[in-house]
């Protein structure tokens, strides 16, 4: 059976514990001032790890996109110092044997607000570990909007500052749709928080890398799965002129993983209908399960 309302999730709760500046904190208790950039000026990076049965998925690589976010914005800190404080925090929240994710945010820290980079103060980290659902991701389809893509020219660079992506994803949201797909140019960028990729003619297209994507962990994890799997790859840019001649589409993320896309609506339009998921989407997700449930 297909599932094609994807907002049948448990409804979203607060943490038990976060790990704020160094300690462990009931959130309650936890605040930050209201001098932080963060607070006043977005000015911070994110990042989100999934744990598959308690277990990290691909931990290094999401280190080292936070790592690699941190050095573009100028924000002087280690990002691995934080991988046995992301165990801990799955091991503390009660998730050793279930499903979950873990929570990073650091801003710059608390300095008076400037439109420069103040000197000499220290970055506030926050890191909490949360509950996620994460099976049943290939018994389900999504419905997207498709809208322009009015973002800044570093989605690279996995900012707090996410307005514009609220927007467009909210903007779905309020019709009742799963995900806002993004276009640039007249071209697919990606989606409001997830990346995209197209079958046409038997071969996949997705967006090459760059500063108009954010570098998806799970979106590398189908690129090499494509190349075991002998499936053709072109990293480049979809026109929306070509979607007429496209068989399959899914959609990949941390906690998306791959989902199938059922519909595209643009403009009032549907200009993509597919009510069954497609035989090469569904051979990369029984390989994305086979990776993930086995990975330790």
């Amino acid at each position: 059976m297909i599932i094609t309302n994807l907002k049948r999730q448990p409804k979203k709760t607060f943490p038990k514990e976060v790990f704020l500046n160094g300690e462990w904190i009931n959130p309650e208790n936890a605040f930050v001032s209201v001098f932080d950039r963060g607070f006043l000026l977005g000015d911070g990076i994110y990042e989100v790890t999934p744990f598959y049965d308690g277990k990290p998925f691909k931990l290094k690589e999401h280190l080292d996109r936070l790592q690699y976010c941190l050095n573009e914005i100028q924000i002087e800190f280690n990002a691995v110092s934080l991988q046995e404080i992301m165990l801990k925090a799955v091991s503390r929240s009660g998730f050793l044997q279930s499903d979950c994710a873990v929570y990073i945010q650091i801003t710059r820290g608390v300095a008076p607000r400037t439109h420069f980079f103040p000197e000499q103060i220290q970055p506030t980290v926050l890191l909490y570990a949360f509950s996620v659902v994460l099976n049943g991701f290939e018994n389900k389809q999504a419905s997207l909007l498709v809208s322009e893509d009015l973002r800044w020219h570093r989605c690279d660079i996995k900012s707090i500052s996410l307005l514009a992506n609220i927007k467009a994803n909210n903007q779905a949201h309020s019709l009742g749709l799963d995900e806002n797909l993004l276009i640039r140019d007249g071209f697919f960028t990606e989606g409001s928080h997830s990346s995209v990729f197209f079958l046409k003619n038997q071969r996949i297209f997705t967006h090459p890398e760059g500063p108009h994507i954010l570098s998806g962990i799970t979106r590398k994890v189908i690129l090499d799965l494509c190349r075991e799997m002998e499936i053709q790859v072109i990293e480049k840019a979809l026109h929306i002129d070509e979607v007429t001649k496209v068989e399959e589409v899914f959609l990949t993320g941390t906690t998306t993983q791959i989902l199938s896309v059922k519909s595209m609506l643009l403009n009032d339009k549907e200009i993509f209908n597919r009510p069954e998921t497609g035989e090469i989407t569904r051979q990369l997700q029984e390989a994305f399960l086979k990776l993930t449930r086995s990975s330790s």
